[in-house]
């Protein structure tokens, strides 16, 4: 079964497909803005005027999922911006659902790129105050609604955060707007370059305090029971790769949809790794993703999205 093309594929037990990926975007205020992520080859942080020819290309590939993150104008400790109508995720949502309204928008709920402190909630007493920080986090769920997102994300990793966010949306007659949670979210070292593109690296202090050890598997099949006993109707291990044996160990426990995040770190190994033409690129990258894919994810976040939506074409 393993002697022509023909025959693996007859036999090949998982496939990645484009409409697997959701693709993530940074956005930033300013016009003709495009600058370079240096450490996420091929990625950028870009203002709406150029989020337009973002989102399009993204359509034309077939890709039918985008995941923003926001870069906002002012930071300050309660991270304000985040949850203003007029903030930049908001008004990115609005010109991605008047260029193309049928690709889905995620939008991340989190305050770590809009807090003058780098840290996903508000800070007391030198701490993160968890129930603080619920408040804000519905807030800012509310605002995406309203925009036009079609699925929240909370990222944060506070306690009870998905059931703040679910009585917020709830509240505001949107109990149809599905929720991704970040159920599983390891304090994770692969997460070094997205902190550039976002801006969000915390200036004092880790996140170890409120996002999961490393070493913990039973753990996160607590996180991801008490997220669906909140109300999630998704839920996510982040990171992927390193995390495989957890996404797994999550298909066969939960029967929700699940997502996985390919995250920057390990695009950027990738990336790396081609460009001094130690690796393959393009069949490493496929095979990654056919590894998250076999390990049980339903949807697979990666920066690799495009690219690889043209090699499956």
């Amino acid at each position: 079964m393993r002697d022509t093309p023909m025959l693996r594929n007859l036999a090949q037990e998982s496939r990645i497909a484009i409409d697997d990926f959701i693709y993530p975007i940074f956005v930033t205020h300013g016009r003709g803005v495009r600058n370079p992520i240096d450490p996420m080859p091929g990625m950028y942080q870009l203002s709406l005027d150029n989020l337009i020819a973002e989102i399009e290309e993204v359509a034309s590939l077939g890709i039918g999922a985008v995941l923003l993150f926001g870069l906002p104008a002012s930071k300050d400790p309660e991270g304000t911006e985040a949850y203003e109508p007029n903030g930049i995720i908001q008004e990115a949502i609005r010109v991605i659902k008047q260029t193309a309204p049928n690709v889905l928008v995620f939008t991340d709920v989190c305050v770590c790129e809009f807090t003058d402190h780098g840290h996903c909630g508000i800070i007391r007493n030198g701490r993160v105050d968890n129930d603080a920080t619920l408040e804000l986090l519905a807030k800012m769920a509310i605002v995406q609604a309203e925009a036009g997102a079609d699925v929240v994300a909370p990222s944060a990793m506070m306690d009870g955060q998905v059931a703040a966010i679910r009585s917020g949306l709830d509240s505001k007659g949107f109990e149809h707007l599905p929720i991704m949670a970040y159920s599983a979210k390891y304090a994770s070292s692969f997460y070094g370059p997205f902190r550039v593109a976002a801006d969000s690296a915390p200036q004092f202090g880790d996140r170890h305090s409120y996002q999961m050890d490393v070493a913990n598997s039973r753990e996160a099949m607590r996180e991801i029971q008490l997220d669906i006993d909140e109300g999630a109707d998704m839920i996510m291990v982040k990171p992927a790769l390193s995390y495989l044996d957890v996404i797994a160990r999550a298909r066969q426990e939960f029967g929700y949809p699940m997502a996985a995040y390919n995250v920057s770190g390990e695009y950027a190994m990738v990336k790396a790794a081609t460009e001094n033409e130690w690796i393959d690129g393009q069949r490493i990258t496929l095979e990654i993703l056919t590894s998250i894919k076999r390990a049980g994810a339903d949807m697979i976040i990666s920066y690799h999205a495009k690219e690889a939506a043209r090699w499956l074409l």
